[in-house]
């Protein structure tokens, strides 16, 4: 982690001398001589025979999945998800592109205009296949964080009478940013654009990495490379409408910056010392950068070098260091994850003596506001949970398996689902340790760190039981690299090389591989596209919601003020909505005999629950969706026999009074008035 690789494509300073052997320099091309039109295009394409595959694949990949869209059948979803309602010639699309990909990675030269282009396709065929077949918003949680959008833009600020939702009030960072977006663009509700936060989610993280992967390497394979297989093997899906994608897009480009800046420093350290011996940029590799020079710096060096870089002895300038701040204060704000994260990675940056002028500040920058701000705004949360974090500590074995509960009593599809999650995984982290074993360089520039971090957190705590695949999701990038390393790199050719004349074309730090490396290369990334499908798409039989559903949650959103509503489970679309004037049961949130009663005596729980007085004075309602039923047969919550149960004694009940039906959802009132019935609702929806 102490030395970095020199950029290929950056020039270096005209002090410096030239390397001892002679280089070629290929002519400047004639600008009255450069191709136009189609000649232009086919130009630009990589070169035969794999340019021509390259060149067709994507456009074909792309029909070919805009014809297989109309063809799908979301009422075919099963315990499988999205898998089962595409049609065949769906996955044809996949497959082209991956092997679209390859052919460009197995050009000669490879051209950021192709490689880059076959990622947004990856990323719009996987990430856009659902906004544009499903006619609402997937996934309960990205209803709930548009419901605490909506009450904080009519409150204007923190929402009073949050009950359980008041930990959003502690860390609204996320949510007020999304007003203040509504009230820039004079927008009604964030579901405008939510539907399509995965894409765009997936599209801006592909600015840190370009500038995090480049700061380690120059190789264009390399480089590329590592984007597709993040983008490739990314199954965990928290790219919805939440303030996890939004704080890990901050935490990224955190991440991005001071790695790039280590990389940075170290170039025009190599830079200054060769200028002062008089010998070669690589001759210089064993001064430190804390070493009296003479600042010196590549001429040709990007708008962006130009602000992070600065001479060998330099720290942080103030207007980049001010950038991190904002972005650190961000993160801390929105998510109680991540700043913890972002600590334990620069930490573990900070481990190298070379490295500690430049991460020790945004360090000390993110412990101290993460600190601040669970002193004083997040203190009521903190206080009450800080005991069950501390015996998380104590626990890292039950911390790391957390996640993997309950999956014998899900049906077989889900049980398939899962271990091809845990298989993927398996094999990418697999791949980067190969990785990191077979190339050296890659255990000096910082990759290692940033690859454990997130395991240090994992033995930590178990957040829910989703720590193991937040941990996946942070050390990705990561793992994403090493991996590339393994399957494109060369022992030889991938160190860092002299510094290049100015004008010089630059090399490929690699060679393209041979038929056989090529088709094998071709094949593992099917397979892990293959897992990520199964992962991303498993479960959207439960995160798809029909017009119908969301119909029947509005309006027992838009009843009267202090109403109680009564659900089976949490997974409805917009069962949040005025969260600040309904109160809300779950019946299977129920924990230990509670929830052991509901399986086992499903009716006698149900009265039990209406029962209970509403202590707002106003209705009670209970809620039944299709969504609830399958979470319950996907996750394995409840039995189907307690969920028909359930059902049957919610129509039999004398004291509830079916309000509002459709094909997909069900609304009765409570009207018993001894226990705050309140008035009678009208009825709505049509008779299944």
């Amino acid at each position: 982690m102490t030395d970095a690789p020199e950029r290929e494509d950056v020039r270096p300073d005209p002090r410096t001398p030239a390397p001892r052997t002679p280089v070629h320099v290929d002519p400047a091309p004639d600008p009255a001589r450069r191709p136009h039109g189609l000649r232009a295009v086919l130009a630009a394409a990589p070169s035969a025979p794999s340019g021509w595959i390259a060149l067709g694949a994507l456009p074909v990949a792309l029909a070919l999945w805009l014809l297989a869209l109309p063809n799908a059948r979301l009422s075919r979803m099963g315990d499988l998800g999205l898998l089962q309602a595409l049609p065949p010639l769906w996955f044809a699309a996949p497959v082209l592109l991956t092997v679209g990909f390859v052919a460009v990675l197995r050009s000669p030269v490879v051209r950021h205009r192709w490689a880059g282009a076959y990622v947004l396709a990856l990323i719009l065929v996987v990430h856009g296949t659902p906004s544009l077949l499903y006619p609402t918003l997937r996934y309960a949680w990205a209803w709930k964080h548009v419901a605490i959008v909506d009450a904080m833009l009519r409150h204007g600020g923190a929402v009073p009478g949050a009950g359980k939702l008041d930990v959003y009030n502690q860390w609204p960072g996320f949510f007020e940013f999304h007003a203040l977006v509504l009230r820039a663009t004079g927008l009604d509700s964030v579901l405008g654009y939510a539907s399509w936060y995965p894409v765009i989610t997936n599209v801006l993280l592909l600015g840190p990495l370009l500038l995090l992967y480049r700061s380690f390497t120059t190789d264009r394979r390399l480089v590329w490379g590592g984007i597709w297989l993040y983008c490739a093997t990314a199954w965990v899906g928290q790219d919805y409408f939440s303030p996890q994608a939004f704080a890990y897009l901050l935490h990224l480009t955190v991440i991005a910056l001071v790695v790039h800046r280590l990389a940075a420093r170290r170039r025009f350290a190599r830079a200054a010392a060769g200028s002062a011996t008089g010998g070669s940029v690589s001759d210089a590799k064993s001064v430190s950068p804390s070493a009296p020079a003479r600042p010196a710096g590549p001429s040709g060096a990007r708008a962006l070098g130009t602000v992070l870089d600065g001479s060998a002895r330099a720290g942080w300038r103030a207007a980049p260091f001010a950038l991190l701040l904002v972005l650190i204060a961000a993160i801390v704000s929105s998510h109680q994850l991540t700043p913890v994260m972002l600590a334990v990675s620069l930490l573990l940056l900070a481990l190298g003596r070379r490295n500690r002028r430049t991460v020790l500040p945004v360090l000390a920058a993110v412990v101290g506001l993460t600190v601040l701000w669970d002193a004083t705004v997040a203190r009521p949360f903190v206080s009450a949970n800080l005991s069950g974090l501390i015996a998380a500590l104590g626990s890292p074995d039950h911390n790391a398996v957390a996640g993997l509960a309950r999956l014998g009593e899900a049906p077989f599809g889900q049980i398939l689902a899962s271990w091809a999650d845990r298989g993927l995984t398996a094999a990418v982290l697999l791949l980067a340790l190969a990785g990191a074993l077979r190339h050296r360089w890659v255990r000096r520039v910082g990759l290692l760190p940033l690859l454990v971090a997130p395991i240090a957190v994992l033995l930590a705590n178990a957040y829910d039981g989703e720590m193991l695949f937040r941990a996946y999701l942070f050390a990705l990038p990561a793992a994403a690299l090493l991996a590339a390393a393994l399957l494109w790199g060369n022992r030889a050719g991938t160190r860092a090389e002299d510094a290049l004349p100015p004008g010089t074309a630059p090399r490929p730090a690699t060679r393209p591989g041979g038929p056989l490396r090529t088709g094998v290369c071709a094949v593992l990334l099917l397979g892990l596209l293959g897992g990520t499908l199964f992962g991303y798409y498993s479960k959207e039989a439960m995160n798809y919601f029909t017009p119908q559903e969301v119909a029947a949650v509005r309006y027992v959103a838009e009843t009267s003020a202090g109403s109680r509503i009564i659900s089976l489970t949490a997974d409805e679309p917009g069962g949040e909505l005025n969260f600040d004037t309904h109160d809300r049961l779950v019946l299977g949130d129920a924990a230990g005999e509670d929830l052991r009663h509901l399986a086992a005596e499903p009716g006698d729980a149900l009265r039990g629950a209406l029962a209970t007085p509403n202590a707002a004075g106003g209705p009670t309602y209970l809620i039944l969706t299709r969504a609830q039923v399958l979470d319950c047969e996907l996750t394995g919550l409840l039995p189907a026999s307690a969920v028909q149960g359930l059902a049957a004694a919610a129509a039999a009940e004398p004291t509830l009074r079916r309000v509002y039906a459709n094909e997909d959802a069900v609304v009765y009132q409570y009207t018993d008035s001894g226990a705050g019935g309140g008035a009678a609702a009208p009825a709505g929806g049509s008779t299944p």
